[in-house]
């Protein structure tokens, strides 16, 4: 058993190696908390707890960071815009990210820090760095001089010549444009901390270098984020790692983007989708299987056709489970291991979609058992089928999802007193063979979003894709 990633640095899949045996060590770049989350933010939790959980399920025991980036001048802006403290703003979203987070599934972090936390370790670190001659400081910042430090762009591998760093009003005294910002001198109205250098606050690629170290050391091995953070972020986290003397991540890892008519889902285009909205909508779990199920390097192309398809995919799914549930007369429980096709595509750079393959492959196989009227058979598959969504976070019997049926128990059971008063009258028009009355009857019930099968112990009903 090895498992295989993309490791962007290398630009090819690896074998995964831990540089402790047993554990794996996990930086994940979070949430930058200004707004409140769009579903696009929350795919990059989810598909690391989905390479979290099938790490666990390996047998590695697993520390998972990540932070909140809880100042930084987007968040200052908010709050001169609003008019309410820069802390304000950070914590009501923070709580917003972490609400969406739980809501679809995701296990939480061994340790989540928060930057304004660790501001005496990036202090130290920025001595460091001055003292080892790759950085300065200039009328009250902190620059990296970017020209010190040879190895440079190596991960984005762009060219020195070429790139431009993005800035802030403020960032006056560079010695060259291409250096980047680790501490900024304070402003008025601004929040600020006091260093050697005067007061100021911390530049956002500063902040994740110092908690990695905090956390994880010298070295670790997965670091993530989005394809968008190779550069500027994660290329100035390497820098700034590196040149202090730690060996920093040893695979990186990179999710793709939720996009909206080709663009990027963000903020500043307006067209997000903020989860507190989407689980209005629809099901948390049916959220989850949409946008979990892609291979984590490839676009989702937001689209609620492609989320009503979902819907069905994960619906025939919950059927298979109730049917077999209902044969076996109680509760059927997971299989200690994953069939080993599912495990191989797990183990291949994180294959979810050949690894749902197989689980819809083994639905099929177990409702032919059910045609067949095999029961041993029949939960058998489940057994299987319950272990595979387990490890995806998308087992709908896992306590986890159990709110879901409970918030709509009520609604059920009077939707279901109302579609069996009609049932009764199709199955007297059945008994009478007035079989255009009892048609009628079904696909009535079916325009009204339900959809009805005749099982021999009676019809049955359930709600459709919407």
């Amino acid at each position: 058993m090895t498992i295989r990633l993309y490791d962007t640095s290398a630009r090819q899949i690896r074998d995964f190696t831990p540089l402790t045996a047993g554990c794996v060590s996990i930086y994940l770049c979070g949430a930058t908390v200004q707004a409140a989350p769009h579903i696009g933010h929350i795919r990059s939790g989810l598909n690391f707890d989905m390479m979290r959980r099938w790490f666990e399920y390996r047998g590695y025991e697993v520390t998972f960071i990540r932070n909140v980036t809880d100042i930084d001048d987007k968040i200052i802006a908010k709050a001169a815009e609003q008019r309410r403290p820069w802390w304000s703003i950070g914590y009501e979203n923070e709580r917003a990210f972490n609400d969406g987070y739980s809501a679809l599934g995701c296990l939480p972090p061994t340790y989540e820090p928060r930057a304004t936390g660790h501001v005496t370790e990036m202090v130290e670190m920025m001595r460091g760095l001055i003292e080892r001659g790759h950085a300065y400081e200039s009328e009250g910042n902190v620059y990296f001089d970017v020209k010190s430090y040879p190895g440079y762009l190596s991960l984005s591998r762009q060219e020195l010549d070429n790139i431009r760093q993005p800035e802030s009003t403020g960032e006056t005294g560079k010695r060259d444009a291409r250096d980047f910002a680790m501490w900024k001198s304070v402003k008025p109205g601004e929040p600020s901390w006091e260093t050697p250098w005067g007061r100021g606050r911390p530049g956002w690629h500063l902040e994740c270098s110092a908690m990695a170290h905090k956390y994880l050391g010298e070295a670790f091995d997965i670091h993530g984020g989005g394809l968008d953070l190779i550069f500027p972020h994660h290329e100035n986290e390497i820098a700034q790692a590196k040149a202090f003397g730690d060996a920093f991540a040893n695979y990186w890892v990179h999710n793709a983007w939720v996009t909206m008519a080709g663009e990027k889902m963000s903020k500043s285009l307006g067209n997000s989708v903020l989860v507190s909205e989407m689980v209005k909508q629809w099901r948390p779990i049916v959220l989850r299987y949409y946008l979990g199920t892609p291979h984590y390097r490839s676009m989702i192309e937001y689209s609620e056709e492609a989320l009503r398809e979902a819907e069905s995919a994960f619906a025939r799914i919950e059927g298979f489970y109730q049917r077999v549930i209902e044969k076996a007369g109680g509760t059927v429980e997971a299989a200690a291991e994953v069939p080993p096709a599912f495990a191989e595509a797990m183990d291949d750079d994180l294959g979810v979609p050949q690894a749902l393959a197989i689980v819809h492959t083994t639905v099929r196989q177990g409702n032919s058992a059910l045609a067949a009227d095999d029961k041993d058979a029949a939960i058998a598959r489940l057994s299987e089928v319950r272990a595979m969504l387990g490890v995806l976070g998308l087992d709908p019997l896992d306590p986890h999802w159990a709110g879901e049926a409970d918030r709509g128990e009520d609604l059920h059971g009077a939707v279901d007193t109302l579609v069996r008063l009609v049932l009764e009258q199709r199955e007297s028009a059945r008994s009478r063979k007035d079989w255009a009355t009892a048609d009628a009857i079904r696909d009535q019930l079916q325009q009204s979003g339900l959809v009805i099968e005749d099982s021999p112990t009676g019809p049955r009903w359930t709600l459709g894709p919407r």
